[in-house]
């Protein structure tokens, strides 16, 4: 057996060898690494700080000293910016007409541009309103900011964030929004990116809505505004008529209820509007408004003494002047009394009243209704009436029956309102005035406005107003058919046909006009498109539908005869009611 020995672990010696309490040297190899490494260490901070100080001094470049100009550039107002916040414009019940918003609007420091033609690519991509050309050109101007697009939409904002352009930033603006639209796009108007007021009351109040913080409230009802919007539209686009306009005007104030002209534009998407579009046929266009002008010319023969409701009026022939020869649509070839020659719409009768009363006369009474001069109200777009100039004895036949002076309708609806109410001319106006404030002037006798309006119920019952006849609310008025003036004189098939008739004919709260610009006829009017077949219909469907909306309530109807012999009647039959 061979015996394998163990090794075994030497015990410690008793007492260890003293341990010097002075410094340990270390030398040699040991030492040089230790030293390189601290050297190292050393060198890499000093780096790393001098890194950090770079990056921080060049944030503080970047922050402070170059953005400064670009930063004052921002601060102070620009040429084309007026960022100043615009009053709300409201109705006369408060409804939200114009207010503001505010929304993002995109400009460039080409300065910062680093890749013209990709950004300018990459822009319209996703902004395709825009001209790739035109981005270009501004990109490489040598400024620090240029606008590229106003008013963006979150969408479109979010869309141009994800390209990542550099150079490219934001600013806030406030943008005017209507929140209605087309409605009233002609009275209220619109205000221009630079937030400063283009037409309408925004421009003719521009400073006022710049200043105030009150809403600037309005005589305007949007729900009658919806009404007449809705009527007039369905009529131009039955009879096809290449447009129109339509107001209902309070008679005992002249403020304007509802004003609607056709065509139209909605102010939020002004680019590449029709001019057409914007003109306001209620304001700045002027017309020979026709046969609604008899009822002028029947109050100023009653309010001179030199008619009553007996008189009569040889129309058996027409009238010669010079090479023109003045008849009557449908002849009743008879004398007539003032109120057959309204209801027949007898253009004999007229002239033949005109001439009794001269011309110094008419004149004097047509200026007092204010037909002589553009309307005050508070619109910048107004039209000037066109006066004959010389006013011979010629231009007071013509006028008789609504030929040789043009008018607004405004003007015409001022007009017939002072018939209506009293004999009180009140200004037209498009705010709602306190109770109690409201001017006017006395132009007719309370005796001849009541026998007028007794007049203008004969016509809506009897006469070539039937189709606006009511059974909510009595209504009185009067038809217009003017043919329009073209090159070599008038064109027997382009006419403007109107309706003006008030309600409830017994107390007058309003008066509506309804015009049509070359209506067309249909197979219902039977050939027809004069005022009577054309616009009296949507004035009785701007009645009755508007007239609840108003608070009046539909009305027993009395009859009165000229003599003033009342009979009482149901709302059917009625023609009258005493005022």
């Amino acid at each position: 057996m061979i015996e394998i020995a163990r090794n075994r672990r030497r015990p410690l010696p008793a007492v260890l060898p003293p341990i010097s309490a002075g410094r340990v040297e270390i030398e040699g190899r040991a030492k040089q690494i230790i030293e390189t490494g601290r050297n190292r260490l050393v060198f890499g901070g000093v780096m790393f700080a001098l890194a950090f100080l770079t990056i921080c001094l060049r944030l503080v470049d970047l922050s402070v000293f170059e953005a400064a100009p670009h930063a004052r550039q921002l601060a102070r107002p620009l040429a084309t910016e007026r960022a100043a916040e615009r009053a709300d414009i409201v109705d006369r019940n408060g409804v939200v007409l114009a207010t503001n918003l505010g929304v993002q609007s995109l400009y460039a420091n080409p300065r910062e541009v680093l890749d013209v033609d990709s950004a300018a690519k990459r822009l319209v991509a996703v902004l395709p309103e825009l001209n790739e050309n035109e981005v270009k050109a501004r990109l490489k101007l040598d400024k620090a900011f240029v606008w590229l697009r106003r008013k963006l939409t979150p969408r479109q904002q979010a869309a141009v964030i994800r390209q990542g352009i550099p150079g490219l930033y934001f600013r806030r603006e406030e943008t005017r929004v209507y929140p209605h639209g087309r409605l009233a796009a002609h009275v209220v108007g619109l205000a221009g990116d630079d937030n400063v007021g283009l037409t309408g009351i925004e421009r003719s109040f521009d400073e006022v809505l710049r200043e105030s913080d009150e809403p600037l409230r309005l005589s305007l009802d949007v729900r009658v505004q919806q009404v007449v919007h809705e009527s007039l539209s369905r009529a131009a686009k039955t009879f096809r008529a290449t447009g129109g306009a339509a107001m209902v005007m309070a008679v005992d104030s002249g403020e304007i209820v509802a004003m609607v002209s056709l065509p139209d534009f909605d102010p939020n998407v002004f680019e590449n509007v029709d001019p057409e579009a914007q003109f306001n046929r209620g304001t700045l266009g002027v017309y020979e408004m026709g046969s609604t002008f008899k009822l002028f010319t029947a109050a100023m023969a009653l309010e001179s003494g030199k008619a009553t409701l007996r008189s009569s009026y040889d129309a058996r022939r027409p009238i010669k002047v010079a090479r023109f020869l003045i008849s009557d649509y449908h002849a009743k070839n008879r004398v007539l009394t003032v109120p057959e020659i309204l209801v027949y719409s007898s253009n004999i009768g007229a002239v033949r009243m005109a001439l009794d009363v001269g011309t110094e006369g008419q004149r004097a009474f047509l200026e007092q209704l204010g037909m002589l001069q553009r309307s005050s109200l508070e619109l910048p777009e107004i039209g000037d009436p066109l006066i004959p100039t010389p006013w011979r004895e010629i231009s007071t036949m013509t006028i008789a029956f609504g030929h040789g002076l043009s008018v607004s309708p405004v003007q015409l609806v001022s007009g017939i309102s002072a018939l209506v109410n009293g004999g009180i001319f009140y200004p037209a106006t498009l705010l709602k005035r306190p109770s109690g404030t409201v001017p006017g002037r006395r132009v007719l006798s309370p005796t001849v406005s009541d026998q007028m309006r007794w007049l203008m119920r004969q016509v809506v019952v009897h006469g070539t107003g039937r189709k606006a006849n009511s059974e909510m609310y009595p209504v009185g008025g009067k038809s217009g058919t003017a043919e329009k003036a073209g090159r070599g004189g008038y064109r027997k098939k382009s006419l403007l046909s109107s309706f003006v008739g008030a309600f409830p004919i017994d107390d007058p709260q309003y008066v509506v006009l309804v015009m049509l610009d070359d209506p067309q006829p249909t197979k219902e009017t039977y050939g027809y498109a004069t005022g009577g077949w054309v616009a009296a219909p949507t004035v009785k469907e701007i009645v009755e539908r508007s007239g609840p909306l108003l608070g009046l309530p539909p009305v027993h109807v009395i009859d009165q005869d000229r003599d003033g012999r009342i009979v009482e009647a149901s709302a059917q039959f009625g023609t009258f009611v005493k005022r």
